[in-house]
């Protein structure tokens, strides 16, 4: 902006920028948080035909939170990064309308386990050489919470894990963490590996405008066999069911009907 100064006018940035960062976030296609997961007859897997798909939540968390150090001049680029089959182009340009600058989409049909997951995202780091790795603690398909840890231990640089807040200064990273205690801030140097925990922020509203914009921006496929990266699993699953009914309520009158009701449950 125009500043003046002893009735000269002088050009000041209004924020410098310092530090700038490539920020790149891990993006997983998952079954939206909406809808009722129900299992195949068979039992060989949980129905995903016809079943609305979205990015998972706590991976859109870590992209807002990337777009948020961007807009705060502390980032030059932001790069979203799937893994999987064509579908996934849809979640990587929900990833571009919400501001990511670039995609890449690391192709393959069979469904990944975490380390070849982190695998790959260490191949694709080795080639766009980020300081900064984001993807959300875990996905809510599966649950595991291990990608990140996995990434960080092969890529040998420093992780901040449930991360509820996050600041960078310096060519460092200072996270708040939500642990079974409470809250732990720890400072790790970049590039470091961050997921992001629920309350780290509120993914922002894709309007109409920017996801027209999102169709013009780049969007690279690379196979999972360009990479170098093995897809063979380790683990196999023999068969899904849903979880027990839960049994109705019972309405008691009193406290000591209530304990009776707890004993008879084998509860107390």
């Amino acid at each position: 902006m125009l500043k003046n100064v002893n009735n000269s006018w002088q050009y000041q940035t209004s924020q410098p920028i310092t530090n700038t960062v490539k920020i790149l976030v891990s993006l997983k296609r998952v079954i939206d948080y909406n809808v009722r997961v129900r299992i195949k007859p068979d039992g060989s897997e949980v129905v995903r035909d016809g079943v609305k798909m979205s990015i998972n939540p706590f991976d859109e968390i870590a992209l807002e939170e990337a777009l948020r150090i961007r807009e705060r001049n502390e980032a030059d680029e932001i790069i979203v990064v799937a893994i999987g089959g064509q579908e996934n182009q849809q979640q990587l340009r929900t990833g571009l309308a919400m501001g990511a600058d670039r995609a890449i989409l690391v192709e393959t049909e069979t469904e990944l386990e975490p380390l070849p997951v982190a695998k790959a995202l260490k191949a694709l780091i080795e080639r766009e050489d980020p300081e900064l790795i984001m993807m959300g603690k875990q996905a809510i398909d599966n649950d595991n919470n291990q990608t990140g840890q996995m990434l960080a231990a092969l890529w040998d640089r420093p992780q901040a894990t449930f991360v509820s807040e996050l600041t960078l200064s310096d060519g460092k990273a200072t996270a708040v963490r939500e642990v079974d205690a409470g809250l732990e801030v720890i400072k790790v140097e970049l590039p470091a590996v961050i997921t992001s925990d629920l309350r780290l922020n509120e993914p922002r509203y894709v309007k109409l405008p920017e996801i027209m914009k999102a169709k013009k921006k780049p969007l690279e496929t690379i196979s999972l066999k360009e990479l170098g990266v093995d897809s063979e699993t380790q683990f196999t699953v023999i068969s899904m069911e849903p979880p027990d009914q839960r049994p109705k309520g019972v309405m008691v009158d009193s406290v000591a009907e209530l304990v009776r009701a707890l004993r008879d449950r084998g509860l107390v």
